[in-house]
């Protein structure tokens, strides 16, 4: 492949993989925005990411097409953008396209005025509707481009309107009937057989179980609770979790979890890995800790950079076939695992005309019960969990030397900011330092790498550089690890570092007009409309995160304008949590937090970490742990000394101090 484009020096995985179409495209940026104008071109926005499968599909059949490219050179500045890495674009294109045909998804295609103003789009496109759609809009802008200029501006004014968020006073106290109206009709959707909700295709949304769990708990809510342990349960069981390699693909096709779309997420792994671990600590059950811990594995052995951070994705196709360094033949399958076969081939549903639409290959996943296994093999348990064991050890060797999948290698500060949260989760359950060291060690890298000289963030990195300004997400997700890890190891300076990132937050991305905060920093760069990031989706919501960061952070060094900030954004958006509780999944669990109370549980003297240790084997959802020995947080000022102590407050009011974990957890039923 000779020719090349201006993709060729792109950090981004994604753009790199156009960079030898013919297409002419270029990344966002002043050189194609000023040549569309100076050119009084339309601007043609393509959007994608490189797990995506159909974006894949639409560049081999129409951007690595000369006919297509052809007419895509004539008439259009063409932009290739990497949604990960420009979030704000992808949003504000998203909004419009939804506008346009009431739905959206990538690959994302919108053609805009030279002044990047939308006047039409859609999402995939077969090669010659494509050239149809092009040849029309080019024009419509030549020989009538007022109807032209009237369609953005209507767009433009739709984009800049949805979603808006104004204040809304707290008229009365949150109470528990203010859950039970969110719940409700949420249980209605609940998949009894198979976990998740009774709909196809079936996303993990790991942020709806935490919710679930947590009010199931503390409620006690049966229905609720057996939900959550089921989903999560039938989701480890399914073809969508790699049974011999951990980790979650990104969704499942079918209702049962069987039929994975293979791409892998950091940002779904790492979130997985927190819910599966913190249900672990409230039940016990080692199947949820053992799924959280091959996880880990999982993004140690495939997901980590040579610095420590977490590679941003793995594709679903590897030699362009979608699954195919997943999925095996029984033959295969028979060879690599000889006289264990018949059992192991049982334990994961294989068979000789396979198991899913592609004939003869096989999804490896469980339908039946380990206690049925044992009876039909007339086995024991122990050996079962050996033969198992042994088997996977096999099939990953054999696995490991086909075609690998494509791996995004960026690491994005976001993402990164999940996984550390889930690796200092993990560490504080399972009591497990390495875990807590790799976490430690990527927030350093981050703070020392990927800060800009004005205490903003950048929010990607590749190649030693970072290119990027930091999204509301970004900070968000980081500030969150950075309390997390205080938690475990009770060092203030990540404190320090989470507090002056909100108040950077506070500085560049308040809206002076809404309670909420905008995604795009007033730094970063001018795009058509700065928009809110308020629903939550497969990643909990950039503004709910930051106003439980707020609200945390409020607490831990006693700042009222922090807590009041929280208590905005969560009235302001609690009339819309009942109308559809899945969207707003971590509002909810702000607002949980708010009936039952925070517990600040700070724990002082010589032997505080060994009580902080026994705590963490009891789960209680709704705290902030504080302690040491020496301390400057309000919490912990006058109470330092030798003798361990265990203070509990609750909505202002403190406990006397105890001595054990029994006495605290007395004080916490």
């Amino acid at each position: 492949m000779s020719e090349t484009n201006n993709l060729i020096h792109a950090s981004s995985p994604y753009l790199l993989q156009h960079a030898h179409n013919p297409v002419n495209w270029y990344e966002w940026g002043q050189e194609a925005l000023e040549k569309a104008k100076a050119e009084n071109k339309l601007i043609l926005v393509s959007i994608g990411y490189s797990a995506c499968h159909w974006c894949h599909v639409m560049e081999r059949e129409s951007f690595e097409n000369h006919e297509v490219a052809e007419v895509m050179n004539r008439h259009f500045i063409c932009i290739k953008v990497d949604r990960e890495e420009r979030p704000d674009i992808d949003q504000i294109y998203m909004y419009a396209i939804q506008l346009m045909t009431g739905s959206g998804g990538w690959p994302l295609n919108c053609i805009c005025l030279p002044d990047q103003r939308p006047i039409y789009g859609g999402t995939y496109f077969r090669k010659n509707d494509w050239i149809n759609i092009l040849e029309n809009v080019a024009g419509l802008w030549a020989n009538e481009p007022d109807k032209a200029i009237q369609y953005a501006e209507r767009l433009t004014s739709g984009i800049k309107d949805s979603e808006k968020i104004i204040t809304a006073p707290q008229t009365e106290a949150y109470t528990n009937a203010h859950l039970t109206e969110i719940i409700d009709p949420w249980k209605r959707h609940f998949d009894i057989g198979y976990g998740g909700y009774n709909r196809a295709p079936k996303f993990p949304l790991p942020n709806n179980w935490v919710f679930l769990l947590r009010y199931g708990f503390l409620k006690d809510d049966e229905s609720v609770f057996t939900a959550v342990c089921h989903t999560l349960e039938e989701m480890s069981r399914g073809g969508i979790y790699d049974q011999i390699g951990g980790g979650f693909a990104r969704y499942s096709v079918d209702d049962k979890w069987h039929v994975p779309h293979f791409e892998k997420m950091l940002y779904d792994n790492a979130q997985l890995i927190s819910l599966y671990i913190e249900t672990y600590q409230c039940t016990k059950f080692d199947s949820f800790k053992q799924t959280a811990v091959e996880t880990i594995n999982w993004v140690f052995n495939e997901m980590t950079s040579a610095d420590g951070l977490f590679y941003a994705a793995l594709d679903a196709d590897s030699e362009g076939v979608e699954g195919k360094f997943y999925v095996w033949d029984k033959h295969e399958f028979d060879q690599v695992l000889g006289e264990d076969a018949q059992l192991i081939g049982a334990y994961y549903n294989i068979t000789e005309e396979g198991n899913w639409e592609e004939e003869q290959t096989n999804i490896l996943r469980k339908t039946i019960s380990d206690d049925d296994l044992l009876n039909q093999f007339g086995i024991e348990a122990e050996t079962l969990f050996d033969t198992v064991k042994s088997a996977k050890a096999k099939l990953l060797a054999v696995r490991s030397n086909r075609v690998r999948p494509g791996l995004d290698d960026k690491c994005l500060t976001a993402w990164n900011g999940m996984m550390i949260k889930a690796l200092a989760d993990t560490a504080q359950v399972l009591s497990h330092s390495l875990y807590y060291e790799k976490a430690a060690n990527a927030a350093k890298f981050i703070l020392n790498n990927l800060k800009s000289e004005n205490g903003g963030l950048y929010r990607n990195y590749k190649n030693g550089k970072a290119s990027i300004i930091g999204f509301l997400d970004d900070y968000a997700f980081f500030i969150e690890a950075l309390i997390a890890l205080y938690e475990y190891d009770f060092d203030e300076n990540w404190l320090e570092e989470a507090k002056k990132l909100a108040d950077y937050v506070t500085a560049n991305f308040t809206d002076t007009d809404s309670p909420m905060f905008f995604y795009t920093s007033a730094e970063g760069e001018d795009l058509i409309a700065r928009k809110h990031e308020v629903m939550d989706n497969v990643i909990p919501a950039s503004n709910s995160t930051m106003a439980q960061n707020l609200k945390k952070l409020g607490l831990l060094f006693d700042i009222e304008a922090y807590t009041e900030k929280a208590s905005a954004m969560l009235a302001a958006v609690h009339p819309k949590i009942k109308t559809y509780g899945s969207a707003y999944s971590n509002w909810a669990i702000q607002l949980l937090n708010e009936v039952y109370g925070i517990n600040e549980i700070a724990i002082t003297g010589l032997e505080a970490e060994a009580v902080k240790i026994e705590l963490s084997g009891h789960y209680i959802p709704n705290k902030i742990t504080l302690g040491g020995t020496k301390s400057n947080l309000p919490l912990l000022k006058g109470k330092q000394s030798n003798e361990t102590k265990v203070y509990i407050c609750r909505n202002k009011v403190c406990q006397l101090p105890v001595n054990t974990v029994e006495d605290a957890l007395e004080y916490l039923q």
